[in-house]
């Protein structure tokens, strides 16, 4: 059965006709959100993390913290800490995120050097520990020149931490006439 994923915390109200419509049309539903990860109440620089439920107790961990993140880790993004994130992890996948992931930007930082390779590990260390075999290092290509840097250096990463690798695609709406509903969303 094919498999398809929703990933945007606004589109949580929207999951249950996705899930009726996936499965009634032989697609099994992945859920899950892209959420903005801050260090503290001050962080105006969030970084990206992918989740996904594995399980019931997944996605009521995944609503948990998309509740906390909108009500009270709300500046201009709906965020969560990583506190939150080891108390809810339970059930959930996690995937390194995008370019914009804590991960990612470590790498990117200085191209791949191994001072930068050495926080990109500590990063995904800190995640593996805390998921287990639930975590991967998320790599993309959407012919834009800085996921293929980051591609290479995750590469790397995870040859050397033995993380499994997981391909994805930044992929945010469908059709070029979605992006301004996409960036008021």
């Amino acid at each position: 059965m094919p498999a398809c994923a929703i990933t945007d915390q606004a589109n949580v109200s929207a999951l249950v006709k996705f899930h009726k419509l996936a499965f009634e049309r032989g697609v099994k539903p992945i859920v899950g959100a892209d959420v903005w990860i801050a260090e503290s109440g001050e962080d105006r620089d969030p970084t990206r993390l992918t989740l996904l439920c594995q399980n019931r107790t997944g996605f009521k961990n995944l609503l948990k913290m998309a509740s906390v993140a909108y009500l009270e880790g709300f500046y201009f993004k709906p965020r969560i800490d990583k506190e939150l994130l080891t108390a809810f992890n339970e059930g959930l996948v996690c995937l390194s995120g995008c370019v914009s992931s804590e991960f990612s930007r470590a790498l990117l930082r200085g191209h791949g050097s191994e001072n930068e390779l050495k926080e990109a590990m500590e990063v995904a260390g800190w995640f593996s520990k805390l998921f287990g075999d639930r975590y991967f290092i998320e790599i993309m290509n959407n012919g834009v020149e800085i996921q293929r840097l980051q591609l290479q250096a995750a590469t790397d990463v995870s040859r050397r931490l033995g993380i499994p690798l997981v391909a994805t695609s930044d992929t945010h709406y469908v059709d070029p006439d979605d992006a301004e509903a996409q960036d008021v969303m």
